[in-house]
């Protein structure tokens, strides 16, 4: 199976909504186009950033016929398949439609709170069963169990097809233990806007990154003299972004990054329950930080 590269910056797709919660796919198109335009070197489809839970199966099929032909293959597009029915991933993995995409992303199961093991044959499964090349997704906040780093070490060897994990923990030393003790073809991605920098510099490839969405050029060109050992420079773009990286946040996401964008005159700052927009004290202070950051 083919490696694709993981390198820079991916960005996680937010899905704009109207006044009346349907899906804007022109405001999607126009946001789309921004991210190609300003160097994000590949768009995550369906994750967490796009409120996917809300999404009807339809929807989701509306959402990744329409990325897919207005990308038209300029940048790689890799698709969010994740969940905590193992059964029925395998069997959409089996069935689904996945041309035009270069990877899934497959987050640890949610809920359930499976073992390490129960973790390990989850993705098994997964692994045995995908069309593409799979990436791993460790977010313990959102999922309520974390996946060792011996878990994803024992993944990372046993199975060519899983070529990545974007890691979310939270936890420099678990990142830090996966990044030395790895096989070369795999790969570590930061999963958290904030900690990227810091990740680069133990040898992480990138980010799958919220911020993105609104300020792909910037992001981008830290990401990228990471890469190439310019630290201070990556840094001082880091720091500038660091205010920004706890606003998106502090209301949970993608509230904060929606609301961004709405300031930036990309969407409606609209979202889908149990999702709300930003408190109008933090839409406030987005509103500050990005006037001064175009200032």
């Amino acid at each position: 199976m083919a490696q694709i590269d993981l390198k820079g910056m991916g960005v996680a797709l937010v899905t704009p909504f109207k006044a009346d919660k349907s899906i804007d796919f022109d405001a999607l198109g126009v946001l789309i186009e921004y991210l190609i335009g300003n160097e994000c070197d590949y768009i995550v489809v369906l994750g967490t950033t796009a409120e996917t839970p809300t999404l009807s199966k339809d929807e989701r099929q509306q959402v990744k016929d329409y990325v897919r032909k207005r990308v038209a293959g300029r940048v790689p597009l890799i698709v969010g398949h994740g969940g905590n029915n193992t059964m029925e991933l395998v069997n959409e993995l089996k069935t689904g439609d996945f041309d035009g995409f270069s990877a899934i992303l497959s987050v640890v199961p949610y809920y359930n709170k499976p073992s390490q093991e129960g973790i390990y044959q989850h993705y098994k499964a997964i692994a045995e069963a995908s069309p593409l090349p799979v990436i791993l997704y460790n977010v313990p906040g959102r999922t309520g169990v974390n996946m060792s780093a011996d878990t994803t070490l024992r993944l990372a060897y046993e199975f060519e097809n899983i070529i990545g994990v974007k890691e979310a923990s939270g936890n420099i030393t678990q990142m830090d233990d996966i990044i030395k003790n790895k096989p070369a073809r795999f790969d570590v991605i930061s999963g958290d806007d904030g900690v990227t920098f810091p990740l680069l510099t133990l040898g992480a490839v990138g980010v799958i990154s919220v911020i993105g969405n609104a300020f792909p050029r910037e992001f981008s060109r830290m990401v990228r003299l990471g890469l190439n050992g310019n630290y201070d420079e990556a840094r001082s773009i880091h720091h500038k972004f660091t205010e920004l990286f706890s606003l998106l946040f502090v209301d949970g996401n993608p509230a904060g990054v929606k609301c961004a964008l709405h300031h930036m005159g990309f969407i409606d700052n609209e979202l889908r329950l149990p999702l709300i927009p930003t408190r109008i004290a933090t839409n406030e202070k987005i509103q500050s930080v990005l006037n001064s950051l175009r200032g």
